[in-house]
């Protein structure tokens, strides 16, 4: 039987946003939007993988909290490849975009203004709802 590949990401949380990241590579998904992460190596706890590509993609640590929703099938990546989703708060640093085009902070109202890749679509509800909701406007 197949081991199955885990790829991970962070759902990083920040006063009532949550950090998005573009990518910058394969050519193919260049443009479109992620929760930074990636491939736990064999043997790696997938916690310890958030930890260690997040430091690696964005030069921040950050600690594991929760699961979010359960594992989404990457079929793209291999015939037994998930994501699995974390949300997540940073210990020490500032993120930046080390291997991304751009990063931002996502509120609630703003989780739709971005083209997600399709593997991150399933975990925008259960991500929004950890984020403060999009301000009243009061004119």
């Amino acid at each position: 039987m197949q081991e199955t590949l885990v790829v991970v990401g962070a759902a990083v949380l920040r006063n009532g946003r949550v950090l998005a990241a573009q990518r910058a590579r394969p050519e193919a998904l260049r443009g479109r939007w992620e929760f930074p992460g990636g491939k736990a190596r064999p043997g790696e706890a997938p916690e310890a993988a958030l930890v260690r590509e997040c430091r690696e993609e964005l030069g921040a640590h950050v600690r594991p909290l929760h699961q979010v929703g359960p594992d989404v099938p990457l079929t793209a990546v291999g015939p037994s490849a998930v994501l699995r989703l974390w949300t997540a708060e940073l210990v020490e640093g500032d993120p930046r975009p080390l291997e991304h085009l751009a990063l931002r902070w996502l509120s609630a109202g703003e989780l739709h203004t971005v083209e997600w890749l399709p593997a991150d679509l399933p975990f925008l509800a259960p991500v929004g709802a950890h984020l403060a909701p999009p301000a009243a406007r009061s004119e």
